[in-house]
């Protein structure tokens, strides 16, 4: 299912936006020109703040929602800076689905200050937090809850049931789409818990750009060796923090390090370079999901396009994910 809407009137309502407005206005903005004009149809205005909730959301709400997603497949929520059209967004929205733990400052300062009636739900906090030392005795909460798909189960629970409270009459729906959708993930985490196993111990060791895996580490047994940055993508790696990086993968003696789609890949490159070591072929998905008809453009299919990267580059045996329905 698509991640953002299943209405064609939101890419019309998108082409007049455009011809009453102009493109200059809104023709850098991610998806949140496109909002559709449905108040009319009764269904409850959704808004999603990146593309990881958005696609539960929509798997759990299904037809019955109007569901928007603000963030386009591949952006990154760490960076994205929140356009005129956000607020508006916010302002005429019935439910504000965000990740929280800071996962996306600039969006989480507007939904704040934004008006409007809608009711807010940090649907990451549901999980509790690793707490991560960035550093200078700085200890944070990590945003990146969804790498154990366990917590994705919690998160569409607490999903299933902010939709339920919007929309009682239509709880049956939703509670059905949630059932079938944590069978499946439910399945996701055995899978991945299985491949991961076929990795030789010793090269169980994840080295990525930035420090987005601890919850997937945690939960399928697997070591962060390393990171470029840490937790949010704002960070600049200083050169002493690239060669330390370097000396550590020498040490540890990882076969492949991994690059990941939202952060350009040109330093990760230079440290694998530098540390004689591969760059894995296939980039994780880490802070967002992929394009549509990609090999991640949904939630449980970027878990399993990660964790096949991640086997396959480590030396262990990949076999497909094939849910039983």
């Amino acid at each position: 299912m698509a991640a953002i809407t299943h209405s064609k009137a939101r890419y019309f309502g998108k082409a007049l936006l455009g011809v009453l407005l102009g493109l200059s206005i809104y023709g850098c903005t991610q998806a949140n020109s496109s909002r559709t004009n449905s108040v009319a149809d009764g269904k409850p205005q959704v808004v999603a703040t990146n593309t990881i909730i958005a696609d539960l959301a929509d798997e759990v709400g299904g037809e019955e929602i109007q569901l928007t997603g603000i963030l386009e497949p591949g952006a990154d929520p760490h960076v994205y800076e929140p356009v005129p059209a956000d607020s508006r967004l916010m302002e005429e929205a019935d439910l504000i689905l965000y990740n929280g733990y800071n996962l996306e400052p600039g969006l989480i300062k507007l939904m704040n200050a934004a008006g409007g009636k809608a009711r807010k739900l940090a649907v990451g906090e549901i999980v509790k937090p690793l707490q991560l030392d960035e550093g200078k005795g700085e200890v944070v909460p990590d945003p990146h809850v969804w790498g154990s798909a366990e917590n994705a189960i919690a998160m569409v629970n607490a999903i299933r049931d902010a939709l339920i409270e919007l929309s009682p009459s239509d709880k049956a729906t939703f509670t059905q789409n949630a059932a079938q959708l944590t069978q499946e993930l439910q399945q996701l985490h055995t899978w991945i818990n299985q491949q991961i196993q076929t990795i030789p111990p010793q090269k169980r060791q994840l080295v990525t750009t930035h420090d987005a895996f601890q919850y997937y580490g945690q939960t399928y047994g697997l070591a962060i060796a390393g990171t470029l940055i840490g937790i949010s993508t704002e960070e600049q790696p200083s050169a002493q923090t690239v060669q330390r990086l370097v000396e550590s993968i020498k040490k540890i003696g990882v076969p492949a390090i991994f690059a990941e789609t939202t952060i350009n890949p040109a330093l990760i490159k230079t440290v694998a370079q530098e540390a004689g070591v591969q760059l894995a072929s296939n980039e994780l998905y880490s802070d967002s999901i992929g394009a549509k008809d990609s090999d991640g453009d949904s939630y449980i299919k970027m878990m399993e396009s990660n964790t096949r990267t991640i086997v396959e580059a480590l030396g262990g045996k990949y076999i497909p994910f094939q849910p039983k329905k």
